[in-house]
C-alpha cells in the first residue's frame, strides 16, 4: 500500500492564524463595547459575533469531517483493488 503523505502546518502559520483570530475577535468586541448605542444593541451585536464564531467553527469541522471521510473511502477502495490484483497475480 502507498504511504500517506501528510502536510503539517508550520508553527509560524499556526501562530499567525491564532493571532489573527484573537485580534479580530478582540477588536470587534472592543468596537461593540464602545459603540455609542444602548446596551440592547450592544448585546445584539455581541450575540451576533458569538453566533458567527460558533457557526464558523461548526462549518470548518464539518468540511474537515467530509474531507476525512472521502480519504477513508478512497483508502478502502484502493485496498480492495490491491487485494483483487494480488489474487489475480497468484492464480
Amino acid at each position: 500500500m502507498k504511504e500517506q503523505i501528510t502536510q503539517n502546518h508550520s508553527s509560524a502559520w499556526v501562530i499567525q492564524t491564532w493571532l489573527s483570530f484573537i485580534i479580530s475577535v478582540s477588536v470587534t468586541s472592543i468596537g461593540i463595547f464602545y459603540m455609542p448605542v444602548n446596551s440592547w444593541i450592544k448585546a445584539f451585536m455581541g450575540m451576533g459575533l458569538l453566533f458567527s464564531i460558533g457557526s464558523t467553527v461548526s462549518l470548518t469541522k464539518t468540511q474537515r469531517d467530509l474531507h476525512e471521510s472521502t480519504r477513508i473511502i478512497s483508502k478502502l477502495e484502493e485496498a480492495k483493488v490491491e487485494r483483487i490484483l494480488a489474487e489475480h497475480n497468484h492464480s
